[in-house]
């Protein structure tokens, strides 16, 4: 029996999912591979923010020390962040600014983290700290507009309670940190929107104190923000790793994690986003090429917005150095996209949910039904998936719904749209070729072909307002299932059947005269 979708919506469709996507290092949207790569991200799927390391490292210039007649001075230089953001508000997205990493002539140590060495040292005068971030900020107004950057929020740093990302992973420092940060961000402007404490996984101990110190000592704090991975301790093969995965639920559980932890305390109402998520936290990880990856966060996706304010995939483009230069096209990089904008399983995911309505009719563990103004209903179904792969998931998994659509005709038109193993699939495509270190153009191109989701439409009937929709779906498969009312136009005199040249009434065709060959 079909599961009957009620005609009333039951809730709607936030757009938290797409609020913000993560990006390799401030510096890198210098590039034109990075910006031809958002911009065609922007046009299918069309994120809010964007977020990433590096805006005070030493790539981006910004802060520049100098001696002029004896006195030690220091000059800001935007040049590159202009750039940047520029680019950024031409594609119709804004930044989410994470401050860091530290400027190497302001930093208080030469630790560094990453192959680009981002330093995470404090800051050997809290004072320049706090100037070089009021200076930024104040600049952005002044070429922005303060309406505009009220827009943004600010985080404070990356991860402190890791030891590679933060000195001695110190938390008294790093609230130290914050609270110089969130006064000289508020000092620009008290409606600019600052928070953290941008923790990993695993460090959810960190909340409660962070929420202590900034309510004992009364410090700015807007929202709150953490991130979340799932897997588990790295094998490492030259320049590859690989992981167990905990099932994608855990994902939601560290959704959920904060509002939990923080009841009752002064954060308790704030805004919760999540700043970095995906499975794997390696940029190296095949798993995030493949199908598997599409079906395994499509249930993320369909339920996180009812956890927090905005969840943040970990990243949009395979254009990411952590590790150093990607030595082949597919290196398991956290990308939607690979270099040369080769669209990855988990792309068309994103691609998917961009095209569902925002009233929610119906949810359940592999669907989730939509429908939006124009009275469309839009399906998006998934194969179930076994994280810990002791079996490679059913080769057939049937979703079977009875859909509510308003039509004078009586009947559907039925398009779509799918990723699996073998279609939708540019990994599966590139492995077949010999896994190509260095693809040539037209590998490339063959690539991109062979990314494209596979695209399937047929006419339904409708009886009694209700249209019955079996979606049959393979191993590790998405798929968008599009409904729409068919009104039948065709002329009076249209007859299919005489396409061929058949007589309206005779059957086949009489041979022809001299006359009518002629014609």
């Amino acid at each position: 029996m079909p599961i009957v979708v009620p005609e009333q919506a039951t809730g709607r469709l936030t757009d938290a999912w797409r609020a913000c996507v993560g990006t390799g290092r401030f510096d890198l949207a210098l590039r034109r591979d990075y910006q031809d790569s958002l911009s065609l991200v922007q046009r299918e799927i069309g994120f809010r923010h964007i977020r990433g390391h590096g805006l005070f490292s030493d790539g981006t210039g910004i802060y520049r020390p100098y001696e002029y007649r004896g006195s030690r001075q220091v000059r800001y230089a935007f040049t590159y962040v202009d750039q940047v953001i520029d680019a950024y508000l031409a594609l119709g997205v804004r930044p989410f600014l994470e401050l860091g990493f530290m400027p190497t002539d302001l930093a208080a140590g030469d630790q560094t983290v990453f192959w680009w060495r981002g330093n995470v040292t404090p800051p050997r005068s809290w004072t320049g700290w706090a100037d070089l971030v009021r200076a930024t900020l104040r600049h952005l107004v002044d070429r922005y507009g303060l309406d505009e950057v009220r827009g943004w929020p600010i985080e404070v740093w990356n991860e402190p309670n890791l030891t590679q990302f933060w000195r001695d992973a110190d938390r008294d420092a790093y609230h130290r940190l914050y609270e110089v940060t969130a006064h000289a961000v508020k000092e620009v402007d008290a409606g600019l929107q600052v928070g953290g404490p941008a923790i990993s996984p695993g460090a959810d101990d960190w909340l409660m104190p962070f929420a202590e110190f900034v309510t004992a000592r009364s410090v700015p704090v807007d929202f709150v923000s953490k991130h979340a991975y799932t897997s588990g301790p790295a094998q490492h093969v030259p320049f590859g790793t690989h992981q167990p995965l905990a099932p994608g639920s855990e994902l939601l559980a560290q959704f959920a994690a904060p509002r939990r932890l923080l009841r009752g305390t002064a954060l308790a109402d704030l805004p919760v986003h999540i700043t970095e998520f995906n499975s794997s936290y390696r940029p190296d990880n095949p798993v995030h090429d493949t199908a598997f990856h599409a079906a395994y966060l499509a249930p993320v996706l369909a339920g996180g917005g009812d956890l927090v304010d905005s969840f943040s995939y970990w990243t949009f483009s395979d254009m990411f150095e952590e590790e150093g230069v990607p030595t082949t096209l597919f290196h398991g990089g956290f990308g939607l996209l690979t270099h040369r904008q080769i669209k990855k399983p988990t792309y068309h995911l994103y691609a998917f949910m961009a095209r569902l309505g925002d009233e929610v009719l119906a949810r359940g563990s592999d669907h989730l039904v939509t429908r939006d103004a124009t009275g469309r209903i839009a399906v998006l179904a998934w194969a179930p998936v076994d994280a810990t792969g002791d079996t490679p998931g059913p080769d057939r998994h049937t979703v079977r719904l009875s859909l509510p659509l308003r039509t004078p005709g009586g009947a559907a038109f039925l398009l779509r749209s799918s990723v699996d193993e073998e279609v939708g699939n540019a990994w599966t495509a590139w492995c077949e070729m010999g896994r190509p270190h260095s693809p040539t153009a037209r590998q490339l191109d063959q690539l991109r072909e062979a990314a494209e989701p596979a695209r399937r439409h047929a006419r339904l009937p409708v009886e009694g307002g209700r249209v019955t929709l079996d979606l049959h779906l393979s191993r590790h498969e998405v798929t968008l299932a599009e409904l729409t009312a068919a009104t039948d136009e065709t002329p009076p005199w249209w007859d299919d059947d005489r396409l061929l040249g058949r007589a309206a009434d005779d059957g086949p065709p009489r041979d022809a005269g001299p006359d009518q060959e002629a014609r």
